[in-house]
């Protein structure tokens, strides 16, 4: 019998891949979801155990956001963790970007995480118990040169997250906030040179970071974490 279901976002490679591996070792079914079935099955092959469930959704789509999680429900149960962690970044300077660029941050980056959080909010209201992790960025606490949409959009989901602390406070339900600085993944392919790469941190470190502080614990919170390069 499934005891405990996390759902991960952008689980196909980076951050997401690390944290579906913190979630698999303490014994969660980890629900995999990203657009490209391979990388996700490269994830779930890496996992400790056989509990994972591959799904493959544009989460920038309301309506396939809702039939997965839908089958998720139907078939494994109420979803325990939420991990809004999928993300794109486009830089230019801002007069430079395309419309379609404009377009996949905001749509991926902000409106995706709120389509995913929309599934489990009454759900988990209802039980009054669960987390939501929202994984911004401190691309979501300042503005930086030719991420002008990028911090646009994390900048709202920041908003999203502490409305969501506001609307939560009297629940148990938990929203965890999550700022980190550039992380050594291909987010970065064809963007950055190596030898700028090699110096940022390691996302297996920022998994295990994300995932202690957002564990539930007997009377405190940790409703955020800031995590920066040095």
């Amino acid at each position: 019998m499934i005891k405990k279901i996390a759902v991960i976002t952008g689980a196909g490679s980076g951050l997401g891949a690390s944290l579906a591996k913190k979630y698999a070792n303490d014994d969660y079914h980890v629900c995999l979801i990203g657009r490209t079935i391979e990388k996700l099955e490269r994830t779930a092959k890496a996992l400790s155990n056989v509990n994972y469930s591959i799904f493959s959704v544009d989460i920038s789509s309301k309506k396939e956001v809702s039939a997965v999680f839908s089958t998720i429900k139907e078939t494994l149960g109420s979803v325990d963790v939420l991990v809004n962690n999928a993300g794109v970044g486009v830089f230019d300077v801002a007069e430079n970007l395309e419309e379609d660029a404009v377009h996949q941050m905001i749509d991926i980056n902000l409106k995706g995480s709120i389509f995913c959080t929309q599934e489990v909010l009454a759900d988990m209201k209802e039980r009054n118990s669960g987390s939501i992790l929202n994984v911004v960025s401190t691309a979501g606490l300042e503005g930086k040169s030719t991420e002008s949409v990028y911090c646009a959009s994390k900048f709202g989901m920041r908003g999203f997250h502490e409305s969501l602390l506001v609307e939560l406070k009297d629940t148990d339900v938990h929203a965890f906030g999550a700022y980190m600085g550039g992380m050594n993944t291909n987010f970065w392919e064809g963007i950055l040179d190596e030898s700028i790469t090699s110096g940022l941190m390691d996302p297996e470190d920022i998994a295990d970071i994300i995932y202690h502080n957002a564990s539930l614990r007997k009377n405190l919170n940790v409703d955020q974490v800031v995590i920066k390069n040095h």
